[in-house]
């Protein structure tokens, strides 16, 4: 036995000694080193943790070691969206295969969505499976005594994914990790660390606990707790890694929101935009894009602007999209200085239209204002489950920690911006004002034609009562 086949058998019963000597790794966080050694003998492992504590690193840490160390290996690598696999894993894969020693890193190639063995590239390999519910056979067609399924981001993949793959998981010998963000609490992810934990090692990493430096910004936890405070769902997902709790009195629930940025879809419907204006210093100016089902892009937002300014670069906006992704309307909150925005807008000839969000309702007998029923407009959009958002975090912890109540008189309210200032920071000025938003909820004040002409709409929620983004 020469030396390299010592290596490989070493390698083989040890993923933390290939990682160390094979991927010279300099940095193994104290989870990543005890997911490593459960992977000895464990067969089920899921990870559930906040952001920025080396998943993607450890999945890709995993593809290699499986791939050098096992003849026939296949590894169905799954996650809700194509960029998390393209951009994300497969990314941080090539990072590592660079590092590795050349007689392994000569045997391992990549294509767009496979990663290979050369000498025998139809037997062994990593694939690249998008989860998507229209189209759920994502872990049909492996059949190997050497498979390793990799779910990434699996609070995001459909049930109905687990539901067609189960007879493929349950393969004799085969290794199923799942890592992710704990934001529903529902599915398999969910029920491995919960009804189903009997069958699963399962970990929880909280960011705090990681020393962060190889992988993301260690300002990240305080910058949470100082936008969202401590006890929001948002610092519990997102830093403690730990599951959401069930806040019956939250317009949006967080789950409806992440389950939208996992959708890959193509938005169908009118353009529209929706402008909040700055009212305090503190606050930001917002603009969010939203075609139909699907909001475009992250929410551009400026701050220290005055009217003349931030009319000049909304129409910047305007002159730098394609004249078929320019929008219908430009819906602008007119409390405060918005007026003066609607004005020069107009003035250069751009659709804009002034909104009162404190007047009445359109559906006065359930809402108290205008601004409460479009909250729940934009509930409506995520509820339907059909639509797609960005990854936007600031708009996600925004749109899913503003509060409403229920008046004596059966109305809905949605907690004001002073409001949930107050709550998050304890004074009504400061951070803690969710402008971004705001700025999405007031694209459902549009009319639900086309913009043939200047003249608004007499009913702007004529043709909103079953699908608010039509």
């Amino acid at each position: 036995m020469n030396k390299l086949e010592k290596k490989l058998l070493q390698w083989r019963e040890s993923p933390l000694k290939f990682v160390r000597e094979c991927l010279k790794a300099e940095y193994i966080a104290d989870w990543q080193k005890e997911a490593l050694e459960e992977l000895k003998e464990g067969d089920r492992l899921s990870i559930r943790s906040g952001h920025g504590v080396g998943k993607s690193t450890f999945l890709s840490w995993l593809i290699l070691w499986w791939l050098t160390t096992r003849d026939n290996a296949k590894i169905p690598c799954v996650a809700p969206t194509q960029h998390q696999l393209d951009d994300v894993l497969w990314t941080e894969c090539r990072l590592w295969h660079r590092r590795m020693e050349p007689a392994f890193k000569d045997q391992i190639d990549f294509s767009t969505d496979r990663i290979f063995v050369l000498q025998k590239p139809k037997e062994s390999f990593a694939a690249a499976r998008t989860a998507r519910r229209e189209n759920p056979e994502a872990l049909q067609g492996f059949h190997s005594g050497n498979l390793l399924f990799l779910f990434d981001e699996a609070s995001g993949i459909d049930d109905l994914i687990f539901e067609v793959g189960r007879g493929a998981l349950s393969t004799p010998g085969s290794k199923v990790v799942m890592t992710g963000n704990p934001t529903r609490l529902e599915g398999f992810f969910y029920d491995s660390h919960h009804r189903n934990r009997s069958r699963w090692k399962t970990m929880r990493v909280n960011f705090e606990d990681v020393e962060v430096a190889p992988y993301a910004d260690s300002k990240f936890a305080d910058e949470i707790e100082d936008e969202f405070g401590r006890d929001s769902n948002v610092f519990r997902v997102r830093v403690l890694g730990d599951f959401p709790t069930q806040e019956e009195d939250s317009v949006i629930p967080l789950d409806l929101i992440e389950a939208a940025v996992s959708r890959d879809i193509r938005g169908t419907g009118q353009m529209i935009w929706g402008v909040d204006v700055a009212r305090f210093g503190d606050d930001r100016s917002t603009l969010c894009k939203r075609r139909g089902n699907k909001v475009i892009g992250k929410i551009v937002w400026w701050s220290g602007k005055d009217n003349m300014q931030l009319a000049g670069l909304i129409a910047k906006e305007w002159e730098d999209e394609k004249p078929e992704n320019r929008p219908e309307w430009i819906m602008v909150d007119v409390i405060g200085y918005g007026a003066g925005v609607v004005d020069r807008l107009r003035e250069q000839g751009l659709p804009a239209r002034g909104i009162n969000v404190a007047e009445s309702a359109y559906v006065d007998d359930k809402y108290m204002r205008l601004r409460d029923e479009l909250w729940f407009r934009g509930r409506d959009f995520f509820e339907m489950r059909d639509c797609s958002f960005p990854d936007d975090q600031l708009a996600i912890g925004e749109l899913s920690t503003v509060l409403y109540d229920i008046t004596s008189t059966g109305k809905f309210k949605v907690e004001s911006k002073e409001e949930r200032k107050k709550r998050l920071t304890g004074r009504v000025t400061g951070r803690g004002s969710p402008d971004l938003a705001d700025a999405f909820i007031l694209t459902f004040a549009a009319p639900s034609r086309p913009r043939f002409s200047r003249k608004p709409a007499k009913d702007p929620f004529a043709d909103l009562k079953v699908r608010p983004w039509v």
